[in-house]
Order: structure tokens, then sequence, then C-alpha cells
């Protein structure tokens, strides 16, 4: 359905447009015409408004839909097409969200006007230009089919206020010539300011009085099906199962498939930026893909150590981005912190602090689409498949030793380094000690976590305790970073922005301060959550790991 153009998206997570309407497929659409023409007759029910319909202009619109070459864009679960309406010419992007059982469809839709401009000179400013060029990667864009559609639309209004557009319409999907068109007779009703418990009881009269069936296919599905295109998954790693007498080489090669099929899964999403969740998992899973080379390395090539270098370009690209979003969600709780030294102006005074973690992002997301777009990451994307691919027989001799009597070994040294740092942090008190001590911990976490299927519940306990600790270090690590930065800002501000207002560096001046009480209160609470690196749970599971070495040694 056509939608107003969207605004320019800020230089923070970016805006969304939201479409929500219902999609039936009709076998006789003089009923519905009949149904339209009675409707200010019909009742919906005690305490509903009445509605009235009012005819709009017929409209022709032809629908390209566009993508590269490898569908990156429909891979990403998204729909780029080019609409012309009479001289009107647009671009939008939705996404590829199923319809509900009843034939609703709540999904992202954003606009962009075209002009005299074709699809492949939108620029990077605009909503649907930004998502094209962060999705795509800089492809070139290709015609994949073309859909017509002869509409007529109606307005669905109550109190004098159109709360829907209800659309009748005759459409053809045709993909290269000579290859049959698959015709479409559908009705949308698309909420414009209404609600869609307000629509419900006019939309499932009209659907039972009908004959209206849910569409399942979206036009651009109706398009693939033309075209006999099935659309590319994701890359095949090999197996991520792993038996509990798995040889460490077989436990390696699992993990690092697992963990690159989450690094490939959440790469699109991260791409277009609508959930920042999606860039955290992503960031997540590249530093468990690095601890997993670092945990196996014996087991493993030795080139997978340049793989872990370069994984280790990329966590930081995704880093830059993640700490940023992370500052810009504790803006509230400073606000509130705030509220009582300015008399509720904490908002507006921070503003100016807002401005400049926001500007700072946009940089950083930047810099993340250029490493996702270059050269070097389709090397590192290439090499870590290969890796996961690669058969046990070009496998290192250690890759044969049975999981359970590698993986004591491993387990205890990663314990050991922990326990170090843990007394280290302890006697100097130093941000950096602790900060030392929470990377040590994700290594042990990690392994643990890598272990679960040789041991299967056995560690869980310990892992359980283990993530407390590292709960703690890491929101104490927060809050560091947070003063850290905070002063940064305020001392090098004026060289992006000029001098900050007086009150934004009394206000950061504050808040640092707040932050680094709240990380000396978190390092205490840390310290004591240390004591269940040597507690029971550890003892019970060294325990566990031992017999099972033992008993697979004896096997031998």
């Amino acid at each position: 359905m056509d939608s107003a153009t969207a605004d320019s998206a800020t230089a923070g997570p970016e805006e969304r447009s939201d479409e929500l309407e219902w999609q039936f497929d009709a076998h006789d659409l003089r009923v519905v015409h009949q149904w339209l023409a009675a409707l200010p007759s019909r009742s919906f029910g005690e305490g509903q408004p009445t509605f009235t319909v009012l005819a709009k202009p017929p409209r022709r619109l032809v629908d390209r839909y566009m993508d590269t070459e490898d569908w990156r864009i429909a891979r990403s679960g998204l729909v780029l097409r080019t609409r012309r309406c009479g001289r009107r010419v647009e671009a939008t992007m939705k996404d590829l969200q199923p319809a509900a059982a009843d034939g609703l469809r709540h999904r992202l839709e954003v606009t962009e006007a075209l002009g005299a401009r074709t699809i492949g000179e939108l620029g990077g400013d605009g909503p649907v230009g930004r998502r094209v060029a962060a999705v795509g990667g800089g492809r070139p864009l290709v015609e994949k089919f073309e859909v017509r559609t002869r509409r007529l639309p109606f307005s669905l209004r109550t109190g004098g206020v159109e709360v829907a557009e209800v659309a009748i319409d005759d459409t053809t999907v045709s993909a290269a010539p000579g290859v049959a068109a698959l015709r479409l007779r559908r009705v949308e009703v698309e909420v414009t300011t209404g609600s869609t418990a307000q629509l419900a009881p006019v939309v499932e009269h009209l659907r039972e009085h009908c004959g209206l069936v849910p569409a399942t296919l979206s036009k651009f599905d109706a398009g693939l099906q033309v075209s006999g295109v099935t659309l590319p998954g994701a890359p095949e790693l090999g197996p991520t199962a792993v038996a509990p007498d798995a040889s460490i080489g077989d436990l390696a090669a699992a993990v690092v498939r697992r963990q690159l099929g989450e690094l490939l899964a959440h790469e699109a999403a991260t791409r277009l930026g609508e959930d920042i969740e999606a860039l955290h998992d992503m960031r997540v899973a590249t530093r468990r893909l690095r601890a997993a080379i670092d945990l196996f390395a014996a087991a493993l090539p030795a080139r997978a150590q340049s793989l872990r270098r370069e994984l280790g370009w990329l966590a930081d690209a995704l880093g830059a981005v993640r700490d940023l979003d992370v500052h810009l969600a504790r803006l509230a709780q400073m606000t509130a912190w705030t509220a009582s030294w300015t008399g509720g102006d904490g908002e507006l005074a921070l503003s100016p602090l807002r401005a400049l973690l926001v500007a700072e992002r946009a940089d950083a997301r930047r810099a993340l689409l250029a490493a996702l777009d270059s050269a070097r990451r389709e090397r590192l994307i290439a090499g870590l498949l290969a890796l996961a691919r690669q058969g046990a027989r070009r496998r290192p001799p250690y890759a044969t030793v049975p999981a359970v009597v590698a993986l004591p070994t491993l387990v205890r040294e990663r314990h050991a380094d922990m326990v170090r740092a843990a007394r280290r942090a302890r006697r100097s008190g130093i941000p950096a000690d602790y900060h030392r001590l929470r990377i040590r911990g994700k290594r042990l976490r990690y392994a643990l976590e890598f272990a679960a299927g040789i041991y299967g519940g056995d560690t869980d306990r310990f892992v359980k305790k283990l993530t407390g600790v590292q709960e703690q270090l890491g929101a104490m690590q927060d809050a560091e970073v947070a003063a850290t930065r905070l002063f940064a800002l305020a001392t090098t501000a004026h060289e992006r922005t000029g001098p900050l207002p007086y009150t934004t560096v009394f206000l950061i001046g504050g808040i640092a301060e707040r932050f680094r009480r709240e990380s000396d209160e978190l390092r205490h609470g840390a310290a004591r959550a240390l004591d269940a690196l040597d507690a029971k749970a550890w003892k019970k599971l060294d325990a566990t790991m031992s017999r099972r070495q033992n008993a697979a040694a004896g096997h031998a």
C-alpha cells in the first residue's frame, strides 16, 4: 500500500515506519464492491462506531522489485521495490515478516521519493537509501521481476476521519519474457489513523461476507514463485552436535561451526541497524569464536591463529558501536540522577552530551559498515568457512585425543589464570586489574560452555556462579568506562562542536563522579564474589573432570 515518505533518520538507532494491514485473496471482487456500497447501513456490534466509505481516484501501479545479483537484500529479510504511480516514483523497503493467521501483516515500511533519480542513484541520507547502502554493501542493484496493479482505493472513515484505506487490487506478477505471469486478486485494508482493535470487527465481517481468504503469499513471494527462484540460505557449515565420547578435534570443529553460524546469522540485522541487540549478539559470537580458536589451538590448523587476530579487528569495530549504544541507553539514568540538581531540566542540559554521543556513534557505525563491506572481511569469512568445513583428516594429530582427556588441562589452565588475576586485582584494587580479571573469567566461562556437550549438566552450577561474578565485573567496567568517556568528552568536545555549556560540563563532572563511586561499590562486591572460584561448585566440577579423564585413560 502507499505510504508517506518517512522522515530522515537520526544518527543513532535508525527511525522506522511500520505498515499495518490485512491482506486477503478474493475469488470475486464484485462482491467486495457490493459490501462497500452497503457499508453505512451495517452494524458491527453495540458500542461500535458507524463507518462510511469514500471512493478515491483509481491508480495504476508499476512495481519493480530490486536486489543485488546474490540477493543480499532479501537474504537480510528485506524487500526493495520502486513504484511508479502516474508521475510519482518512489522507492520502498519492507521486511519479510509473514502474515498472521487472520491475514494481518505488521512490518517495517519506509519510503523515499525518487524523482528523476534511478534506484541506483539513491544517496545514503534518506531512509531507503541508507538501508540499501548498509545491507547491500555497495553491490549494484538489478531488477528481479515486475508487478503491475490496477487499484481501486476507498477511504474507510468514522467520525469524518480516515482510519483505514481499503484497496481492491487486480495484480499481474511477471518475470522474464516468455515466462507465464501470475494473476492475483487482492483486498488490502491498511490502517492509517485507526487501531486494529477498532477495525477488527469490520475486517472480519468483510472477510466472512465476501468469502475472502487470508493471503499467505506476498507479492514478493509471488515474484519468486513466477521466477522459479529459491533464495540462497545460510552456508552449510557442518554438524554442530557433540557426542560425550567426541575427540577434542570434533569438539573444536563443532564449536567453531556453531559460533561462526551465530556470527553470520546476526550480520544482516547488524548492517541494517534497526535492532541494537543484533549487533551485541554478533559481537558476542565474534568473541566466542576467538575464545574457541584460542582454547582449541592445538587441535586446529596453525592458520587459525591469523583468523583469530582478524576476528579481533572485527570485534573492535563492533565494540565501538556497542559501547556507544550502552552510553546512550544510560542517558535516561543520567537524566534522573541530575533532576534534583537542575530542577527537572537535566534532559535539556544534557542534550549537548547526547548530541556528542550520537555523532560519535554515527562515525563508529560508518566505520563498522566500511569494515563489513571490505575485502578484508571477505577474506576473513572465507577463511572461517574453510576452517569450519575442514575434514578430520587434515587436523593435527592432537585432534584425535578424546575430549574428556584433553579438556581438564585446558579448563584448569584458564581457572588458574583467573585465580591469579583475582589475587592481583584484590591486592591492587586497580580497575585495569579487575578488567583483566573479567577477561580471564570470560575465557574460563566460554571454555566451560564449549565443554557442556561433553560433560552434560555437570558444568552448569559453576558456570552459574561464574556468570554472577562476570556480571559484577561487567557492571563495574561499564561504570569505569562511562566515567572515563565522560571526562574525555568534556575535555575534547570543543574540537568537534565548540565549547560545551557550563551547565553541561558541571553535570558531566557530577555524573562522572557518580560513576566512579558506583565502580568502587561494585569492586567491593566483586571482591567478595570471587570466593566462588575456589568454592564447592568448582571442586565438584574438577572432581568430575578427573573421574571422566581417568575412566577414558583406563579404557584406552
